[in-house]
């Protein structure tokens, strides 16, 4: 009889630290924003096109190999894959390999970019995949629609490090980025911070930070389709499954375990609670933080965590923003000029850039 009260006592107290201290109480539903220039939504009428349909079909095959390597433990093979997203592109950008403070990184300079005018760009893939190579895309582009020197950094990765080896290396190329240009020491102008997916994550934990210790803040910040919350309490993270060719073949098996399982996981393997702000920029406090335009595609399963950060963002006094498109994979702004919608949400990147610059 003792035997089952100590076993039922034990099993009330793990349970209570899953759901008060690792999961913590979560985030409740903020309304739209009454601003009607606060959420646009993009690509409502049509579905979309052949070059997206040709699009997701190299996304599958890629996604094909990135899985098999994780599944035989060949992580280089799965980054290899990944790495292969700009294979064939011609950059017309200057790319310099450079040690940002400590952390490996290129920059990626668009022809009449200023060099004192600069973006911070964190490469997503689930921190597992993903490198400067990888995203040279994006960076390029960024370079192009801003007049920006880029740094796109190649931090470290998981598993072999953890996750606040990723955190700490964003912060320390920061630092770096605010004294340093391609050409050595130098002034920052214009300085934004962009970043996609587990990108996206560091992006804005990173912008909660700055604030935090009153290092100077960037003019506007950019996140594609960020993860904000490894609570992993969103509604669409099942209800686009589905639809999110993407993340599906990689999320599928989180979405089979119960809450209580997640919890742990995340705690492992991130050495952090699931529920803390570093890990969740969600549950954080989203007051006074710079410009922030997130983009994110209604079909992807990560919808709730981008429209919830904006709503809360919102909700707290800052001047965030929310941009969705229909049909969309998972970063589809990769895949520009080939996709119209990818065409269409790097104009509103810029516009949106601009307009903070401007205000």
């Amino acid at each position: 009889m003792y035997l089952l009260v100590w076993i039922f006592f034990l099993v009330a107290v793990v349970w209570a630290f899953e759901r008060f201290y690792l999961r913590g109480k979560g985030v409740k539903e903020y309304p739209v924003p009454g601003d009607p220039g606060a959420v646009q939504r993009f690509n409502q009428a049509a579905e979309p096109g052949p070059a997206h349909k040709q699009v997701i079909k190299a996304v599958r095959e890629m996604t094909l190999k990135i899985s098999a390597g994780r599944r035989h433990h060949n992580l280089q093979a799965a980054r290899e894959a990944f790495d292969t997203l700009g294979d064939g592109r011609d950059f017309q950008s200057e790319i310099i390999p450079v040690d940002a403070g400590g952390v490996p990184a290129e920059w990626v300079i668009a022809p009449g970019a200023d060099t004192n005018h600069r973006v911070l760009y964190i490469h997503g893939g689930g921190f597992v995949v993903g490198s400067p190579k990888s995203h040279r895309i994006i960076t390029n582009k960024f370079s192009e629609i801003t007049g920006c020197a880029v740094l796109s950094i190649d931090y470290r990765l998981m598993p072999e490090y953890h996750h606040k080896d990723c955190v700490e290396d964003c912060r320390m190329a920061y630092r770096w980025i605010l004294d340093n240009g391609p050409n050595g020491p130098g002034e920052i102008r214009r300085f934004f911070i962009g970043g996609d997916s587990a990108g996206g994550n560091l992006t804005l934990s990173l912008t909660s930070w700055i604030r935090d210790n009153g290092y100077r803040a960037p003019d506007a910040v950019v996140a594609l389709s960020p993860l904000t919350d490894v609570t992993f309490s969103g509604a669409s993270l099942h209800d686009n499954q589905d639809t999110d060719i993407m993340l599906k073949p990689f999320l599928k098996l989180l979405n089979k375990l119960p809450p209580f399982v997640k919890s742990w996981y995340v705690f492992w393997t991130y050495r952090l609670r699931p529920c803390n702000p570093i890990a969740s920029p969600l549950l954080g406090d989203l007051s006074n933080l710079p410009p922030t335009l997130v983009q994110v595609s209604e079909a992807e399963m990560l919808l709730d965590d981008a429209r919830r950060y904006v709503y809360k963002a919102r909700a707290s006094g800052s001047p965030a923003k929310l941009q969705t498109w229909a049909g969309m994979l998972h970063i589809w702004q990769i895949f520009e000029p080939q996709i119209p919608e990818a065409v269409e949400a790097w104009v509103e990147i810029k516009k949106f850039l601009e307009d903070g610059v401007s205000s």
